[in-house]
């Protein structure tokens, strides 16, 4: 059933693949990993958005074609369609931020909502299209704070604008695949990912970035709800994923569906234990403390449940939790050194296929 890494890289091997949001943190480690394979790739997004960036950091756009544009405007997005004729579509371009949410709610929801569907318009409009995955997040569901994980079929409602503008991107994708591609040679997916760390995450208000920051700076880390549980994974895990549904609904339509994809049970940790983790293995005395709440909304719970991709596809998460907090370090103290983080970032994709191959 399951997927080996290197049959999956060949399949990417000279297609033609675009990702909107190519500029931002999982955009880059995805874009990073089919060039590897050998796909031609196209990135369509907004400039990068923070300073610095893995993008820039990592030169990601020596490898693709980027073009800088807005998924809310149609116009632009059909011609860089058009231009790149993709078999395969990766939608990542998002506001992704649950506080930047409550501060520019249209914003939000224009990009969120209306970039779908700018997405998927191009798409019922561009013939070469086979397969297209759109990203969400596990925070799709309506969230009963209860203790076991969400499955696919739960109810989507979103709390926060975040949250509910990506419940709204699920339901624009199940209407365009009912209305307008039911009778076409193209498979849709939705992927719903937890919170990803990794290297290269300079996002505001994220846990993993500030500990870095903080412990850069070799100052204390300070967390807002160390009692809240997330279901943590590393960056590549979420990234292989995709592109395996992706592949694999390319070759049969059957497949596609909607799909969450977590850690196991081990590695949903609350933010306080995730914090002392990451203090113990950056080492050189930095330690943490409850913060401040934001009073903004937050979930307390959320776990998923992803017994369905691992059934049809035989996917399973290759890094523990432990593992992607020392990669992630690993790649932090690679910039912080000066050192060549396009060449870590390649080390650490390695060693991830390696491990998922044994």
């Amino acid at each position: 059933m399951g997927m080996n890494f290197n049959e999956l890289l060949s399949f990417y091997k000279g297609k033609r693949v675009l990702v909107t949001g190519h500029t931002g943190f999982k955009g880059s480690w995805l874009c990073r990993v089919l060039s590897l394979a050998g796909a031609e790739v196209t990135g369509y997004s907004l400039d990068p958005p923070t300073t610095p960036s893995l993008f820039d950091l990592a030169d990601i756009s020596s490898d693709i074609r980027s073009q800088i544009g807005d998924v809310r405007d149609l116009h632009s997005l059909l011609e860089t369609f058009s231009q790149s004729r993709p078999e395969i579509v990766f939608h990542l371009a998002a506001q992704p931020l649950v506080r930047e949410s409550y501060l520019d709610p249209v914003y939000t929801y224009e990009t969120n909502v209306m970039g779908t569907v700018n997405v998927l318009e191009c798409i019922r409009k561009c013939e070469s299209v086979r397969s297209f995955l759109n990203v969400t997040t596990d925070k799709v569901y309506l969230n009963r704070e209860w203790f076991w994980g969400y499955r696919e079929t739960d109810e989507l409602n979103g709390y926060d604008p975040y949250s509910n503008s990506k419940s709204c991107s699920e339901l624009v994708t199940s209407s365009y695949v009912k209305s307008f591609f039911f009778d076409r040679e193209i498979a849709v997916s939705t992927a719903r990912a937890g919170n990803v760390i990794g290297g290269g995450d300079f996002a505001k208000d994220r846990l993993i970035p500030d500990c870095i920051r903080a412990a850069a700076k070799g100052e204390n880390i300070s967390v807002r709800n160390p009692g809240s549980t997330r279901p943590y994974q590393h960056v590549l895990e979420p990234v292989f994923a995709y592109m395996m549904i992706a592949a694999r609904q390319y070759g049969d339509k059957e497949l596609a569906g909607q799909y969450n994809i977590g850690p196991d049970d081990r590695s949903c940790l609350t933010t306080g234990m995730l914090a002392g983790m990451f203090a113990q293995k950056w080492g050189e005395g930095v330690s943490w403390a409850a913060g401040e709440s934001n009073g903004s909304h937050e979930a307390n719970f959320l776990r998923l449940d992803c017994s369905k991709v691992k059934a049809v596809f035989g996917w399973s998460p290759v890094w523990s939790i432990e593992k992607a907090v020392e990669k992630t370090i690993e790649w932090s103290k690679c910039m912080i050194n000066g050192l060549d983080v396009r060449k870590c970032m390649d080390m650490q994709i390695n060693e991830y296929i390696n491990d998922g191959t044994e």
